[in-house]
């Protein structure tokens, strides 16, 4: 079976799915500033190639007393608004035409599975590869469920799930923009670096994968 994972952020949609969710949220009242406050000095970090790996699991702490509801309200309140409309037409109509062909399409990304419910729901598929928020009793404990998806966490999570799943490495295509996701990459037998950091375009020329550049979205229909 043919199999396309794609990242979310900044290979599918414009901008990073956090950062949509998070100006939704904020609007809506379930999440403060001082909050996420430590988010620009993460951001800076990951800019310099020196991101903290455990910056997702730094920043949820903060995060602890929202309701399950409110994140999957606001969640789809910000596709509606914000997400659908910067999806990239290029990735749009790559993963159309792989689903088409009757082949199989997930997401993998660092960002969590309720912001990225509806970008499946949209596209029709199931089973995407994201970060878990743990709950008890519907309110976040301000705790990750199991680990969060990003850098190397992220390829042993897709690796566990191709081994789990029964697929070859040698169907899978994988799509990126970040260095971060450069081991996975390179363990995949179809690289391809969507609008590639400065990093990731350096290697990939290095290796010659190929480079895929989006600009079009969607937009408001």
């Amino acid at each position: 079976m043919t199999v396309h994972i794609f990242d979310v952020d900044q290979t599918v949609i414009r901008k990073t799915s956090a950062q949509y969710f998070i100006f939704s949220a904020i609007k809506e009242k379930i999440i403060r500033l001082s909050q996420i406050s430590r988010l620009p000095s993460d951001w800076v970090k990951y800019k310099l190639a020196r991101p903290d790996l455990d910056f997702i699991d730094n920043t949820i702490k903060k995060l602890a007393g929202i309701k399950k509801s409110d994140l999957e309200r606001v969640s789809e309140i910000c596709f509606t608004k914000k997400i659908k409309q910067n999806i990239y037409t290029g990735a749009a109509q790559m993963i159309r035409s792989a689903l088409d062909k009757g082949e199989k399409v997930i997401f993998a990304t660092s960002s969590f599975n309720f912001i990225i419910k509806p970008l499946e729901d949209f596209f029709g598929i199931q089973g995407s590869l994201a970060t878990k928020m743990e709950f008890k009793d519907g309110i976040t404990t301000g705790k990750i469920d199991g680990y969060s998806f990003f850098g190397p966490k992220k390829k042993i999570a897709v690796l566990e799930w191709i081994a789990l799943s029964g697929i070859n490495l040698k169907d899978v295509s994988f799509y990126s923009d970040s260095y971060t996701d450069i081991p996975l990459l390179e363990v995949c037998s179809t690289p391809v670096a969507v609008n590639p950091d400065k990093i990731l375009k350096k290697n990939a020329i290095e290796n010659g994968w190929q480079i895929v550049k989006f600009k079009e979205v969607l937009g408001k229909k």
